[in-house]
């Protein structure tokens, strides 16, 4: 298969493994109790095919830009496929894991609801909490690197809360702040700030000798040179630790519903349907949270391109 790849090239080696892999994973859907005894080389056989698709996307140097978007969509593609194709042949139950297509189809049949949950969970807790958190530890992060008393008393205070279990303050949160979407955003506060006033710390010691002597010799104050210089120095790893914290707010934001919340969110929905079996509805939810983590770290992504454009890591 590989010097199949080097023979044809990546662009053709690509289209005839994924062509392949489809044709096996249809005739899987549409064949599941014919296969019989030979399970196990059909399965064997869809591994393989993923495998070196895998493969041929990997050695692929010349892929147009346009593909790089294509590309992680086709293959998302084919693992669904494979994940139908594998739970149909082998006859999992739902109850265990059901297939993409009944996943789908709970999706669609509950949007209204879903979207009330997303609203709830994602836009007023997560959200708000995320922002709270970032502007919080900026502000902190400044004072420390300003004095130096603040550094030795604030980041042993900011370690000791970021090794605080979340499945211990959350219940303690929800009771301080209510069942609504304030203990959530509470709970992500937390759980953001000290990603994020570790970076930014970092962030503003990133700077040479020689850029604040410079800076001086203009007889710029701290808060100019804060300004012009160790700000957008410290900008990459400020958008390492805002990428870092949009995860832990989106599953701080889930979790903490499961201590108590209004008969909406994420949380209370994957712990109700949970209680009642419906793994395609907790499932689904699932898919909520992913697509809004990968939109969130994605618009990350494109600002951090735009205002960091002068630094190496962004050198193709």
């Amino acid at each position: 298969m590989t010097r199949l790849t080097v023979a044809l090239g990546p662009g053709r080696a690509l289209a005839i493994y994924l062509g392949a892999f489809v044709a096996l994973a249809v005739l899987g859907l549409f064949a599941a109790e014919a296969v019989g005894a030979g399970i196990v080389v059909w399965l064997a056989l869809l591994a393989f095919l993923g495998w070196h698709l895998i493969d041929a996307l990997s050695r692929w140097d010349g892929m147009p830009r346009a593909a790089f978007t294509v590309a992680p969509l086709a293959l998302g593609a084919v693992v669904l496929i494979g994940w139908e194709a594998v739970v149909r042949a082998l006859g999992v139950p739902p109850v265990i894991l059901p297939p993409p297509s009944a996943i789908a189809a709970t999706f669609a049949g509950n949007l209204p609801t879903l979207w009330a949950d997303f609203v709830q969970t994602i836009l007023k807790g997560a959200l708000s909490g995320y922002v709270i958190g970032c502007l919080f530890a900026l502000g902190v992060a400044i004072l420390v690197d300003r004095y130096d008393f603040f550094r030795r008393g604030l980041l042993p205070v900011g370690n000791f809360m970021a090794a605080l279990p979340i499945v211990g303050t959350a219940p303690i949160l929800v009771m301080w702040f209510g069942f609504d979407w304030q203990s959530k955003a509470a709970v992500v506060v937390v759980m953001v700030f000290f990603p994020m006033l570790v970076n930014i710390v970092a962030g503003l010691a990133d700077t040479t000798q020689m850029q604040r002597d410079l800076m001086r010799t203009y007889s710029a104050s701290y808060w100019q040179t804060l300004h012009r210089l160790r700000l957008p120095a410290a900008l990459p790893f400020i958008f390492n630790g805002l990428k870092i914290s949009a995860t832990l707010a989106l599953i701080g934001a889930i979790v903490a519903e499961f201590f108590g919340s209004p008969t909406v969110g994420l949380g209370f929905r994957i712990n109700a349907s949970l209680g009642q079996l419906a793994l395609d509805m907790v499932w689904s939810v699932i898919v909520v949270a992913a697509i809004a983590g990968s939109l969130l770290y994605g618009a990350l992504t494109l600002i951090e391109n735009r205002l960091t454009f002068w630094h190496p890591s962004q050198r193709q």
